[in-house]
């Protein structure tokens, strides 16, 4: 078509038309009607170089085909132009009908926007409708119908043309041509859209139909042949709970043949402990991990899952409840824990896991559900406050400041430099006497060894329900419940005269000193308040010693 003149045109062209889009129309998907629309400006309206840019559902265009060259094609396919750049394209230049001609002389302003193009220079064209390699032409594309956005419709794309064969602007059956083919482009691709989504509808709506006709065998196999516990209790109603139908798994982990299970509801097999959980579990969607007792009574722990099934449309509605065993993933949780929360050289207890037992023992302030907020404004201000609708609230000044802890047995200290009957809790603060030479002189190999044994000496001098932990470095603490003074005094010399005993290290026999400090804890103070405490009461031990007596031998 582009060696013929205007009017005349071959009817072999009109043909080769005719064909390019009835084969755009015939694609078999989206992405065939939108290369075949870019080959098609090529075979049959006479140009070297096509492009489509479809709009995407954000409103930018995307460059979805491309025709005519090979390494233009691999540059920008695939890239995308935003929405304000097209819309400046289409509302300058020249208007060829429906078409929009951006002509050299013009163009240059377009140069840095976003668009991706191809276009190169040249040189100045010898007579008026030649074409320049920097002009441009756009044939927007609409969608069928007065939807709005456009002419017709709402704009789905733009044809980038380039390059006419015959080296000249399109004339008045270029231009009709093309405005023509752009808008059975436009049917086309809005076709191919809705069959596309048609066939996915249909695709989803079979594959439901089958999933539906197969869904009470597909139920029945993974209930009965799943390999961890699963079971449909009654929902609602007076038998609310009532275990109806449990699989082969949830009777073995149990013990329990099925017949017997049907007997019970969660409620009579849960751990007494773990009833809590139990009721606080929601019956939809809820989930909890408690204790179910097995036939010879003993518990395993396992995680519980319920969700709601309906028999039919608007029928009654069951619990189905699975349930998994996590027996062993427990046991190494507990056994992280204590990974967490002990020393990993010695075995004892380590600082935080110390201060969270003696924090344990000491109310400090009432809880609520501003404690949070208290705790912020504590740390924030220096003393436990929090503001709440405008009132400030300073618990130094509460007339009950352990209100809230109805049933906790205040810890008391002795008063005095004497002995006075009172019981407390006594905090033991050790510091090694003479350990640093030892890491100077033998290696740490050999300090590490002193650690180990001074934590087995003090861990055997201790009752029962007393805590010795490791706070760091050469440094012990002792928690030991209901002393007077002259116990824990008693007990300071009892694990001294234990350490200063000679320990077996890397092959030579050394001994280490210890000073104690003895602290008191009581309510109303905090962990680092009482450590602190006790720490002070070391080092005025310590320096009240001649230092050639801080350490034996």
């Amino acid at each position: 078509m582009e060696t013929e003149s205007e009017p005349y045109v071959r009817l072999a062209s009109l043909r080769q038309l005719h064909q390019v889009m009835a084969d755009m129309n015939t694609a078999r998907s989206l992405a065939d009607t939108l290369q075949t629309v870019a080959d098609g400006v090529v075979q049959a309206l006479g140009y070297e170089l096509a492009c489509v840019n479809l709009v995407r559902a954000d409103g930018d265009l995307v460059v979805a085909a491309f025709s005519g060259n090979q390494a233009a094609e691999a540059l920008i396919t695939g890239r995308v132009g935003s929405r304000e750049s097209w819309e400046r394209r289409l509302g300058m230049g020249e208007q060829w009908g429906d078409l929009i001609f951006i002509p050299h002389t013009e163009g240059w302003v377009l140069d840095d926007d976003d668009v991706p193009q191809w276009y190169t220079d040249g040189p100045a064209p010898r007579f008026e409708d030649e074409w320049h390699p920097s002009d441009r032409l756009f044939a927007p594309m609409y969608a069928p119908g007065p939807q709005g956005g456009g002419p017709c419709g709402e704009l789905i794309g733009v044809l980038s043309v380039d390059r006419p064969r015959n080296g000249r602007r399109p004339g008045a059956w270029g231009r009709e041509a093309l405005q023509m083919y752009a808008f059975q482009a436009a049917i086309a691709i809005s076709n191919a859209r809705l069959r596309s989504n048609m066939q996915r509808a249909l695709v989803r709506l079979e594959r439901e139909q089958q999933a539906l006709r197969a869904s009470e065998e597909s139920f029945r196999q993974a209930f009965e042949y799943a390999p961890s516990g699963m079971a449909i209790a009654e929902m609602g109603g007076d038998q609310h709970g009532r275990i109806l139908r449990t699989n082969d798994a949830l009777c073995r982990l149990l013990g329990r043949p099925a017949s017997a299970m049907r007997r019970y509801a969660f409620s009579d097999l849960v751990h007494p402990e773990d009833i809590g959980t139990l009721l606080r579990t929601s019956a939809e969607g809820g989930r909890a991990e408690l204790r179910l007792g097995r036939r010879d009574g003993t518990y395993v722990w396992v995680s519980l899952r319920n969700s709601v099934v309906a028999d039919a449309a608007d029928g009654p509605r069951f619990l189905l409840t699975h349930v998994e065993d996590i027996e062993e993933r427990k046991r190494r949780e507990l056994q992280l824990a204590h990974r967490a929360s002990h020393d990993s050289l010695t075995g004892l207890p380590n600082s935080a896991e110390l201060r969270s037992r003696l924090s344990a023992r000491l109310c400090q302030r009432p809880q609520s559900a501003h404690g949070a907020v208290a705790d912020a404004m504590d740390a924030a201000y220096g003393h436990p406050v929090f503001d709440s609708g405008g009132h400030t609230f300073d618990f130094r000044s509460a007339a009950d400041p352990y209100g809230a802890y109805d049933h906790h047995v205040h810890t008391v200290a002795p008063e005095g430099d004497r002995d006075d009957g009172t019981k407390g809790l006594a905090v033991l603060f050790c510091d090694l006497d003479g350990f640093k030479s030892i890491n100077d002189r033998f290696g740490h190999n050999a300090g590490d060894a002193v650690l180990i044994e001074v934590a087995r000496r003090l861990s055997s001098g201790v009752r029962d329900g007393d805590t010795v932990a490791r706070l760091g470095g050469d440094e012990f603490v002792i928690l030991a419940d209901g002393l007077g003074r002259a116990d824990a005094q008693d007990l300071a010399v009892r694990l001294r005269n234990e350490i200063i005993q000679p320990i077996r290290a890397e092959g030579r026999a050394v001994r280490v000193g210890a000073s104690f400090g003895i602290g008191w804890a009581h309510c109303g103070m905090t962990a680092d308040e009482v450590l602190k405490s006790a720490d002070e009461r070391m080092y005025v031990e310590k320096r009240s010693r001649p230092k050639q007596h801080r350490r034996a031998g």
